[in-house]
Parts: structure tokens; C-alpha cells; sequence
């Protein structure tokens, strides 16, 4: 593929300007137009050292406006973020809607020069490409246009630039070792990169590949292929038909297996026995608590379940002898305005636990199939296709060492009502009622198929739900905690040996 480029391409001066100075006015009608149609677009330049990935950025940014884009030079992970899964730091920097964001190397690098300098194994690759295609598919399919760029250059004009470069006491700093290392391992970068190539072209965001021996050349191919790219995601745009929403039927396919009428809600425990198991269990969870943190182990302990099922006091006696510098709990609601901009999943990528903590979310990622889905925030298209967007999510957890652990606390709608009423009379917590809530109670069957076709396609084996039986507080609360510490022993054995 590379090899067959034609690098002898070239354009004379006179042209090389004639034709950037179009394509500039181009480019500066087309950023106004991404903002008004709120279009973000992704760059992603790649592509060998001194192939002039700099200057054409400079170029490119020359007639923006500076308030629409940024800029991101892609630098070795921090320490900070080597704690997370590798894809995290990328998903802090995504443009929302209306801005474009430039990656001056990006997320390919992991697949590319960490592999070519032996800082990625082998087995590694394949998984990561297939998170590196599940993460553009998301971002394409919510509306990004992706524009990725890879920069060729023949083994005597990398040689020459290098040299170039480095002689003049102004630019030597920018020539890395690891840059030598390109030219001398040239043939073995081809082959990496011809593989990357091949593996993360796909029809939603394919390569553009640009033959670099001539800047001029190479300028002008990526700036013409930029002003397409865009021009084509607003005429796509311009011509979506209205999104459609329809509610979940009242009852599930014959074919659908439901979850939560095989929960046992009798379950239940007297007094002294749940505070017996229940201090057990807490003072196990806090021994687990300084294992994980030596072991640099992440978790994420999902809450969902039914309006007064009881989450925050499960929540409550699972955290109550935490260290609470070691966990976090994230309490989400309806997205703000911030968020709206961006793909649904980004906020909940900005608050995953580090490696060494715990992360409770109350409330979760699971909101766009179930209130979303209900309440029509989400179309069809975006519920449905969240199903394999939110396994994808997971599985890039639980490979990159997470223990994830997903609970529906389950109640029946005559425990929900009690419950209720109880609020209702009694003034400390009457707060904790509202309008919404007895409407949500309304749609109690909708509900149910959404709640039973999500845990039907969104248990896994590395991140299955648990239906907690809630009708009893004192045997949900235990069941949680007990469920927690058997997750982290597993990852602990599992790690150890």
C-alpha cells in the first residue's frame, strides 16, 4: 500500500499558491458552517517524524478562527493517565459540537511507535485496533465528522530531513531519538503501519494517504481532502431525515427471557443477623479496600433499580468504612448543556476511577435504554445502537484490569408504594418524593421490558448484571456488599495466582 504511493508527486510554486489560497477560503466558510450546524469534526494527522505534520497544521489553522479548534500534540502518557484505559486521555480532548479538534499523532500511536520501540506486545495489537474502530464507529454515529491523515516519505527524504532538522540549532530539539530509529528501521515502520492501515480503514472513517516527499503536494492533497470530508458530513447532515421515538411495548418477546421475575424478593434477614453479616462484610471490604490500591486494581460499582429500591442505602453502608480518599461516588442526573455537546458516554469517561480506586456510580451509562428510552430524550436509532456502545465501553474496562460490577436493585410495585407512603408522611424525607417519581410509577410496565431487554443485552461474562432482590433493605444491603467482595477477590486471585 505505502510503498506503491507515487512520492515523485509535486506542484510548482505559482500553483502550490494559487490553489492553497482557495482551499484556505474554503476552509474558513466551512468552519463557520460547522458551527452553526453544531458539525464537530476530527483531524488525526499521522505519519513519519519530519514528514511536515507541523507546518501543516500552521497552514491549516492560518484563516480559522482560533475560537473554533484546537490544537492536541499527542505526547507519552503521563503518569496520571497510564492509570486509566488507554483510549481515556483521547475522550477528555473530543470537540464538541460546532469545534473542531486537530491531533497532532493521536490514539494510533499506541499501535504504531510504542509497538514499533517494544513498548506494546503483540498480542496487544489486535484488541486495541478493535477498541481504536469501536471508538471512531461511536463518535461517526453520533454525528463527528473524522478526518485521518497518514503522511508518507521515502527512506532518502526522511534521511534528509532528519539531517536537515537536526543541523539547524533552531529546530535540533524537535529530532528525538526514537526518529533516527524510524529511518533506520524503515522497513519494519512500513510494515507496522501498512498493518494499522489496513486493520482501521473502514468506510466511516477511512485513511487518507498522502504522499510527502513534496510539502507542497502534500499540503494541498490534505487541505483538498479536509474541505470534502466536511462539505460531505453537512450535505449529510442537511439531508437526515427527523429522528423518530417511539415507546417500548408493554410486554417482552416470547423470545426474551425476564430477568427480574426470577428474583426471589421473599429473601430476607432479621435484625441481629444482618448486623452481624453486615459488619462482616464491611470489615472484609475494607481489607479488600488496601489490596486493591497496592494492587492498583479499579473499580466500577454500577447502581441502578427502581425509584425507592434502595440504591443510596445500599450505597451508604457499602461506603461507610471506606477510606473515603480511596472511592468516589458519582450521582448522575440529566445531562447538562456541557454534555449535550458531546457523544453521551463522554461524561461518564471523565469520572471513571483511576487504578487503586472505586468508583460508584448512582445512576449510569445505562440511562440512554432505559429513561431516555422511555421518556423519548433518545431516538430509536440512539437507544438501540447503545446496547453495543455500552458492551464496547465495558469490555475496554475489564481488559484494561477493571472490576466492573452492575446492579439492578429490584422491588415489586406494592413494596415500591409502601415505600412511598412512607415518604409522604414523614417530613425528613418527603424530599426524596417527587411528581416524577409517581410518574415513572405510571409507566411501570414500559419500565419492565426496558429493565429486562437492557440486562438481557448488557450482561456479560466480564461484566454481568446482579438483580439484587430488594424488597427486603436489610438483605439487599448485605447481598451487595457480599457481591462486591467476591468481584474484587476474583480479580485479586486472578492477578496473584
Amino acid at each position: 500500500m505505502l510503498e506503491m504511493l507515487d512520492l515523485s508527486r509535486s506542484l510548482d510554486k505559482a500553483t502550490y499558491k494559487r490553489e492553497v489560497e482557495a482551499l484556505m477560503q474554503q476552509l474558513r466558510s466551512l468552519q463557520q458552517s460547522c458551527w452553526e450546524s453544531r458539525l464537530p469534526l476530527l483531524v488525526v494527522l499521522e505519519g513519519w517524524a519530519a514528514a511536515g505534520k507541523g507546518a501543516l497544521v500552521k497552514k491549516m489553522v492560518n484563516y480559522m478562527d482560533p475560537r473554533g479548534f484546537t490544537v492536541y500534540p499527542t505526547l507519552p502518557p503521563t503518569d496520571t493517565e497510564q492509570q486509566y484505559p488507554f483510549l481515556w486521555r483521547f475522550w477528555q480532548q473530543l470537540p464538541p459540537q460546532g469545534a473542531i479538534g486537530i491531533f497532532y499523532h493521536s490514539w494510533y500511536t499506541h499501535v504504531l511507535e510504542d509497538r514499533l520501540f517494544e513498548h506494546l506486545s503483540s498480542e496487544r495489537v489486535p484488541q486495541m485496533m478493535a477498541q481504536i474502530n469501536a471508538f471512531e464507529r461511536q463518535l461517526a454515529d453520533d454525528g463527528v465528522a473524522i478526518a485521518k491523515f497518514y503522511l508518507h516519505l521515502s527512506r532518502k527524504e526522511l534521511k534528509h530531513r532528519l539531517k536537515k532538522t537536526a543541523k539547524d540549532e533552531l529546530t535540533a530539539w524537535r529530532v528525538r531519538p526514537e526518529d533516527w530509529q524510524q529511518h533506520k528501521r524503515y522497513h519494519q515502520y512500513v510494515d507496522l503501519a501498512e498493518e494499522m492501515l489496513i486493520q482501521t480503514s473502514t468506510g466511516i472513517a477511512p485513511w487518507t494517504l498522502v504522499e510527502s516527499d513534496c510539502k507542497r503536494w502534500a499540503r494541498v492533497k490534505v487541505l483538498s481532502k479536509l474541505v470534502a470530508v466536511i462539505t460531505e458530513a453537512l450535505d449529510r447532515r442537511a439531508a437526515q431525515p427527523p429522528p423518530v421515538t417511539t415507546p417500548p411495548q408493554e410486554t417482552l418477546l416470547a423470545t426474551e427471557p425476564n430477568a427480574l421475575a426470577s428474583a426471589d424478593l421473599s429473601l430476607k434477614l432479621e435484625r441481629d443477623e444482618y448486623k452481624d453479616r453486615l459488619r462482616t462484610a464491611q470489615l472484609e471490604l475494607r481489607r479488600l479496600q488496601q489490596q486493591i490500591f497496592q494492587h492498583q486494581i479499579p473499580v466500577v460499582l454500577v447502581f441502578e433499580g427502581w425509584d425507592a429500591a434502595g440504591k443510596g442505602g445500599a450505597i451508604k453502608r457499602l461506603t461507610d468504612i471506606l477510606d473515603p480518599r480511596s472511592y468516589r461516588v458519582n450521582p448522575y442526573a440529566a445531562p447538562t448543556a456541557e454534555e449535550n455537546r458531546y457523544h453521551y458516554l463522554w461524561r461518564f469517561w471523565r469520572t471513571l476511577p483511576p487504578a487503586g480506586k472505586i468508583g460508584i456510580c448512582d445512576r449510569s451509562w445505562y440511562g440512554r435504554v432505559l429513561v431516555e428510552r422511555v421518556e423519548g430524550f433518545a431516538t430509536d436509532l440512539e437507544w438501540r445502537r447503545a446496547y453495543r456502545e455500552i458492551n464496547e465501553f465495558e469490555t475496554q474496562l475489564t481488559t484494561s484490569g477493571y472490576v466492573v460490577v452492575k446492579f439492578w436493585l429490584h422491588i415489586d410495585p406494592e413494596e415500591q408504594l409502601r415505600r412511598f407512603e412512607q415518604r409522604r408522611e414523614n417530613p425528613f424525607r418527603q424530599y426524596k418524593l417527587t411528581d416524577e417519581d409517581w410518574r415513572n410509577r405510571d409507566r411501570w410496565s414500559l419500565y419492565d421490558v426496558a429493565v429486562n431487554q437492557m440486562i438481557g443485552r448488557t450482561s456479560t461474562p466480564t461484566a454481568p448484571w446482579v438483580v439484587v432482590p430488594g424488597n427486603d433493605k436489610y438483605y439487599a444491603r448485605v447481598f451487595v456488599i457480599e457481591t462486591v467482595i467476591q468481584a474484587i477477590r476474583q480479580e485479586l486471585t486472578r492477578r496473584t495466582g
